[in-house]
């Protein structure tokens, strides 16, 4: 009987083999052009739900972390990230106040309910310095809609606002919260050239007929939410 180890690699081979190397060029563009704003070099990061680690092992970051429950991710990461084999819903080997960014991206709605996300927010707020970022980019259902779950490992409905309400609940103050970025999946269709990639980050205006995915950002507090930045292309 195959275990649930087994399963996720399987379900990455057949999504991403074919597209590795674009989804890998991709986000060599994303890092470069739009996400190291969020992360200076000098910063430790871990990236959550890393896959097999377009963005780790594009971003620039003095430490580098990743988890999965896949264990194949870590033949796909270079030889300066550390990697963490386990469940993101159990506490994390790690002391508090260790990370400056915990990043994620696509990874939160595989979890299978809505308890494990929170537990796993939660460790991630210990884990993170005061005035730490958690960065978060996924599918928005209230744009995806019926194709959200087209994929079967798809367990949690969540836009933008929902995850930002969760984040407040677990003492996060929303910096950034943007309804509609990046298009849906690299998975499936369509492949643009990668100066269009470079193109569209420059141009928000044209998010909000593309954008399907939200890209919410919050900030490690010891309160009540201050100094709260919410910008969406929609308004």
């Amino acid at each position: 009987m195959k275990t649930s180890s087994d399963t996720l690699k399987d379900e990455y081979q057949m999504r991403f083999s074919k597209t590795a190397e674009y989804r890998n060029n991709v986000w060599q563009v994303l890092c470069s052009e739009y996400f190291s704003i969020f992360v200076p070099s000098g910063s430790c990061i871990l990236d959550l739900g890393c896959g097999w680690g377009e963005f780790i092992n594009n971003i620039r970051a003095e430490k580098k972390y990743a988890m999965d429950l896949n264990p194949d991710a870590a033949t796909h990461l270079t030889k300066d990230i550390h990697f963490l084999h386990q469940d993101c819903s159990k506490p994390w080997q790690l002391q508090s106040e260790l990370f400056d960014i915990v990043f994620t991206s696509n990874f939160l709605e595989h979890l299978p309910g809505k308890a494990h996300v929170e537990s796993t927010i939660s460790e991630a707020f210990r884990c993170l310095k005061p005035g730490g970022l958690i960065i978060c980019l996924g599918p928005n259902t209230r744009y995806v809609h019926g194709a959200y779950w087209d994929f079967w490992d798809h367990f949690i409905p969540i836009t933008e606002a929902s995850l930002a309400e969760l984040l407040r609940l677990k003492s996060f103050s929303i910096k950034l919260c943007i309804s509609r970025f990046l298009p849906y999946s690299m998975s499936t269709g369509w492949m643009p050239p990668l100066f269009l990639v470079k193109l569209y980050l420059k141009l928000p205006f044209i998010w909000r007929f593309f954008g399907k995915q939200f890209f919410v950002v919050g900030m490690k507090s010891k309160g009540i939410e201050q100094g709260t930045t919410i910008v969406d292309p929609e308004n």
